[in-house]
């Protein structure tokens, strides 16, 4: 019978595994049910809808798990250095994830989340709001579909890693 062993190899790589899976949901549920749903909604809504969401995900919960699923996968990859396989997953996850969801986030949702974080939303006129809802809808949600993958591969690999690592 095996026994499991919890040590700070194992810790990291089940945090790593566990934040990224749950960034991969928040995404996924995102992008299947959030923004399908208030793409329903007529232009000025939606762009208050979609204000007032960018700026309640900012939490340190949020924060915690967006940039803890980077941290603990570079952390686990270094721990499991001496396995190969789990080393190869791990970074491989590391780079996605950071190449598909931070740096797709930085260079891409946030200039536009900003962009309309600065629109005044109270008086907008109905032109002013398909405008800025052009500018901003397509591209977002491109973005974000590229996040998705990026986290779901990620996620994927750092199961994988949690499958296949020996013993320490």
């Amino acid at each position: 019978m095996d026994t499991f062993i919890v040590d700070t190899k194992t810790i990291t790589l089940l945090l790593a595994t566990l934040f990224t899976g749950l960034l991969a949901g928040i995404f996924l549920t995102w992008g299947n049910t959030v923004t399908p749903g208030i793409g329903k909604l007529d232009d000025i809504n939606y762009l208050r809808a979609f204000q007032n969401m960018n700026r309640t995900i900012q939490n340190p919960l949020f924060f915690l798990v967006f940039f803890g699923s980077l941290l603990f996968s570079f952390a686990a990859a270094y721990f499991y250095k001496s396995n190969t396989i789990v080393l190869s997953l791990t970074v491989s996850a590391a780079i996605i994830y950071l190449i598909g969801v931070i740096l797709v986030t930085i260079l891409g949702n946030i200039p536009l989340n900003e962009m309309l974080d600065k629109t005044d939303l109270v008086h907008p006129s109905i032109q002013e709001a398909a405008l800025l809802r052009s500018k901003f809808e397509a591209k977002w949600n491109n973005l974000h579909l590229f996040r998705i993958v990026a986290s779901i591969i990620s996620f994927l690999l750092l199961i994988i890693s949690c499958l296949v690592k020996t013993k320490p």
